[in-house]
């Protein structure tokens, strides 16, 4: 576990599935954050079964995939307690498929979990919209426009929220494949698309 007084970037393995997508992703979110913040970081990413305690060690968790969601009992237990306890887990389906397996199977969790209904659209002018940069709703990605998927540009991104914060980001919208590049590479983009993951950041730490 990285040192406690620095900002580490979390990946939440599971036991069903393919967590381990996007391996590039993270090295590029942790250097927007030293880009962009004077936040501290740990700039390893940080690798975590969702079946141990030391999910509650961390400020911010990453979970994706393109194949099926099957929680354990314990990785249930664990997600449900570190979200009620304060915890913020930003889930993005590869797919970017409202109809495919990674998203189907990961919305029957969640209402397995927190109750049918728990997973809701989030308003355009979300506080996570704005609080760092300001965006009129969620970034479109390369990957929504590429042709596959379900071939939809989705608007809005679903969150389950406890005590009016959110608790859960979940996202159709396959941000990790659109951060999953080399970030030397990023001075070739006109403007910066990793911006939005310092939202989701700066969201998690201070709201």
């Amino acid at each position: 576990m990285p040192e406690s007084n620095k900002f580490f970037f979390t990946r939440l393995q599971y036991e069903s599935g393919d967590w381990e997508v996007d391996q590039r992703m993270p090295a590029n979110v942790l250097n927007s954050l030293i880009e962009y913040t004077t936040i501290e970081i740990e700039t390893r990413e940080n690798i975590v079964a969702l079946s141990s305690d030391e999910i509650f060690r961390c400020p911010l968790c990453y979970l994706s995939g393109h194949k099926l969601v099957e929680f354990t009992a314990k990785e249930k237990e664990n997600f449900e307690k570190y979200v009620k306890n304060g915890g913020f887990v930003f889930v993005d389906d590869c797919n970017h498929d409202i109809d495919g397996l990674f998203a189907k199977s990961f919305e029957t969790q969640m209402e397995q979990i927190f109750g049918k209904s728990s997973l809701k659209k989030i308003p355009n002018n979300h506080l996570i919209y704005n609080c760092f940069f300001h965006f009129d709703g969620p970034p479109t990605t390369s990957q929504e426009l590429n042709g596959w998927g379900d071939d939809i540009v989705h608007n809005y991104l679903k969150a389950i929220e406890i005590k009016n914060k959110i608790g859960v980001l979940y996202s159709n919208k396959d941000y990790g494949c659109e951060w999953d590049y080399d970030f030397r590479n990023k001075r070739f983009y006109r403007i910066d698309n990793t911006r939005f993951s310092i939202n989701i950041v700066m969201y998690a730490l201070t709201s």
